[in-house]
């Protein structure tokens, strides 16, 4: 499902209106779907027309990525949040509880206990998404759906908190199942948050439920 698109609208507007469009077709309010711009691999200067269109929530794969570019752009704009999607490993897991507001990438138990610990050493209890591994894909992030029950458990044992579940889906066939899976298995946990939807399919992600699309060429053309 995509809208036609027009031409006097920014990148940023066409997406609102995209996502507003999926969520009124949902008979949800527009205000209940959190746009993440992915800002991955492009620079400040394309980062700063967005923050001047009045986009707060950003996301970014690398931890260090983020260590170089956002400090100075937070500063400038202290009510930015700043979303970690891409994969953490467990030796970062202290310097990303210290850049980011929300992490999308929980899906182990080493990564569990690196995050618990950091957060106990900050004090920062940053929302965490577990990912999971919906497609049984082995080159992918993300727990398997069988494992998700004890990831939970040990993430809340370990007073982490659980924003909800993250999940990408396989390219290049139909995203609906996948997403109608996650929302189920959200609900079946008693999870609010879905993480669901990416430039390609973010409007199907939110006539399935998602709470939040990470949306990244879109806004900003080809990977810088």
């Amino acid at each position: 499902m995509t809208l036609s698109h027009d031409t006097d609208l920014t990148p940023l507007q066409s997406v609102q209106q995209r996502i507003a469009h999926a969520a009124r077709i949902a008979g949800r309010p527009a205000a209940d779907v959190t746009l993440i711009a992915v800002s991955k691999t492009h620079p400040a200067e394309a980062i700063a027309p967005l923050i001047a269109q009045g986009q707060r929530v950003f996301g970014e794969n690398r931890v260090q990525e983020a260590a170089e570019k956002w400090p100075a752009l937070r500063a400038a704009h202290p009510d930015i949040a700043l979303h970690l999607v891409g994969q953490l490993q467990s030796n970062k897991a202290e310097e990303a509880i210290a850049l980011f507001d929300c992490i999308h990438a929980l899906d182990r138990p080493s990564l569990i206990t690196a995050l618990a610990r950091a957060m106990d050493k900050t004090g920062r209890r940053i929302p965490c998404f577990v990912q999971v591994n919906i497609g049984a894909e082995a080159q992918k992030g993300g727990c398997d759906v069988a494992d998700l029950p004890a990831i939970l458990t040990a993430a809340r044992d370990a007073d982490i908190p659980l924003a909800g579940l993250m999940c990408v889906p396989p390219a290049g066939i139909e995203a609906a199942p996948f997403f109608a899976l996650l929302d189920k298995l959200a609900r079946d946990h008693g999870l609010e948050g879905r993480s669901m939807g990416m430039s390609d399919d973010f409007e199907t992600a939110v006539l399935m439920g998602a709470t939040h699309v990470r949306v990244g060429s879109a806004l900003f053309g080809a990977r810088g």
